[in-house]
């Protein structure tokens, strides 16, 4: 009695050690369609260079969907609270245009280095954009320019 417990034991833990090996395929990735939507930016990294304390932090990214299917964006998380991205919440069909608006928080002086990842279906699934510059309390002052010398040509008698 005691043989068969520990060979039916035997029996089923083999047959379920069988089913777990089993292989899963995984599911298709954008990147294994060949006319998945490909998003492409102008540009990536936006420069304030020097702002002003309170000024306006708004900047543009501009893309265009150069696939072959719409684009379609999920919410664009930042790196901070202080830098909020809008974003647009309808497909971008094949080669359309449109932008992701980020707005700096410009009340604290500093340097800002600041990042937004956008997600979507594109075959670049994930892409990062970059804001960079420096937040000065008050605007640099600049001194006239000292008007050139005019010189005097003798009068003579």
């Amino acid at each position: 009695m005691r043989k068969v417990f520990i060979s039916m034991i035997f029996l089923f833990s083999a047959a379920f050690c069988g089913y777990a090996q089993q292989t899963v395929t995984p599911a298709p990735t954008p990147a294994d369609n060949p006319n998945a939507p490909e998003i492409s930016f102008e540009k990536t990294v936006h420069d304030y260079g020097t702002i002003v304390k309170g000024g306006d932090g708004t900047c543009e990214f501009k893309f265009t969907n150069i696939g072959k299917e719409p684009l379609i964006l999920s919410k664009p998380i930042s790196s901070c609270g202080c830098t909020v991205p809008t974003w647009p919440q309808e497909p971008i069909l094949p080669g359309k245009s449109d932008v992701i608006k980020v707005t700096y928080n410009t009340n604290n002086v500093g340097n800002i280095n600041k990042s937004v990842t956008v997600y979507s279906n594109a075959k670049t699934n994930r892409v990062v954009l970059s804001i960079k510059g420096q937040v000065v309390a008050t605007p640099a002052t600049t001194l006239p320019e000292k008007p050139a010398e005019q010189t005097a040509t003798p009068i003579q008698k």
